[in-house]
């Protein structure tokens, strides 16, 4: 009997000591992998020479607040580099005495391997749209459709613009197919029902997981918008010159679609469920960037007809959101709501310098 007992406490005590070991593992290779890719993907630097003040310290700050009301365990699992930088933000701000608050700085090795990142942006637009079908009021906008199992197909772009889904996945209809191609681009929207009724956000609710193809890349490769002047003007300028049949012709060559879901939220939330603050937030690749991760972003000056000015401001971005066409050394910074948020994000596809922050 003793025997029995001694042989049931040893085989306890082997069990905790392999799934110690296991989770201890886990986090070891979890880290690692992050370590492989902070190495292939980033440059571990001491000091950068910019004498620059922050532009956006304020909006920064609150968007940390969000973060810590809206998500506590993103908070906490970034909690250090945040008090980090806050700290260094009240004191003196500084960018060249970072590593003096225990703060290190990785920089993206961009595009070119020279730091150069992609820069764009976006924004949330505000949608005319009614709940019935009627007038100029036909153009759907979709929730997510069920699927049959996890291998199930969706359908492309063309044959959802022919009306394969069932009419109950329909959740409004908007006067502008353009409209809808830029909410879906944008990831989501506003509605406007008229009638003087409170807005209603649509959320991102999931894609047909066909590939996504840029637009705009399309038009340059035809010789129909030159590469620098492309933008999201240039593409409604063409669009606006088109007849509806061209128009969707030239968008079903981007065979993704994206699905939405009416909320009762009355700030715009990004990929993580937080509030996301204008000049603050940012849309980047997860495979690279984890979320929640802080980004100080050299950012290129545009003038008022967003043309390059040959000058950069120096910001802080949280890394809160995801996009279709954010992939790699990409970086999408939000501009906030409605039409002058729509020109400034439309202006944006340009180039800066960007380096995470953190205590590693």
């Amino acid at each position: 009997m003793k025997y029995k007992k001694i042989k049931i406490i040893i085989s306890l005590i082997c069990l905790f000591s392999l799934k110690q070991v296991y989770s201890e593992c886990i986090f070891y290779n979890q880290a690692q992998q992050y370590e492989k890719k902070l190495i292939k993907n980033f440059t571990k630097i001491n000091q950068i020479n910019i004498k620059k003040k922050i532009m956006n310290s304020k909006l920064f700050l609150i968007q940390i607040d969000k973060i810590k009301k809206s998500s506590p365990l993103l908070y906490l699992k970034n909690k250090a580099i945040y008090t980090s930088i806050s700290h260094w933000l009240k004191t003196n701000a500084n960018i060249n005495e970072l590593s003096k608050f225990g703060i290190n700085l990785f920089q993206m090795k961009g595009i070119d391997n020279y730091g150069n990142v992609k820069i764009t942006g976006y924004y949330t637009p505000i949608i005319q749209a009614r709940k019935i079908k009627t007038g100029n009021f036909k153009y759907p906008i979709y929730s997510m459709p069920n699927r049959i199992d996890k291998n199930h197909t969706l359908p492309k772009r063309k044959d959802i613009y022919n009306g394969i889904l069932d009419k109950k996945y329909i959740l409004a209809y908007s006067n502008s197919l353009i409209n809808n191609f830029i909410m879906e681009i944008q990831g989501s929207a506003f509605i406007d029902y008229g009638h003087n009724k409170k807005l209603t956000f649509f959320s991102y609710a999931g894609k047909n997981g066909w590939p996504y193809k840029a637009i705009g890349e399309i038009l340059i490769n035809r010789g129909e918008i030159n590469k620098k002047n492309m933008s999201m003007q240039a593409i409604k300028f063409w669009c606006q010159r088109h007849s509806e049949r061209e128009i969707k012709d030239i968008f079903e060559k981007n065979e993704s679609f994206v699905f939405f879901k009416e909320t009762n939220q009355k700030e715009v939330y990004g990929a993580s469920s937080i509030p996301l603050i204008s000049k603050a937030s940012i849309a980047v690749d997860q495979s690279i960037i984890k979320s929640g991760s802080v980004i100080l972003l050299k950012m290129p000056l545009l003038d008022k007809n967003g043309i390059f000015t040959n000058q950069y401001e120096m910001i802080l971005v949280v890394a809160l959101d995801v996009g279709g066409a954010i992939k790699d050394q990409h970086i999408d910074i939000y501009q906030g709501i409605g039409k002058q948020a729509s020109i400034l994000a439309g202006f944006y596809n340009h180039y800066g310098y960007a380096w995470i922050l953190n205590n590693q």
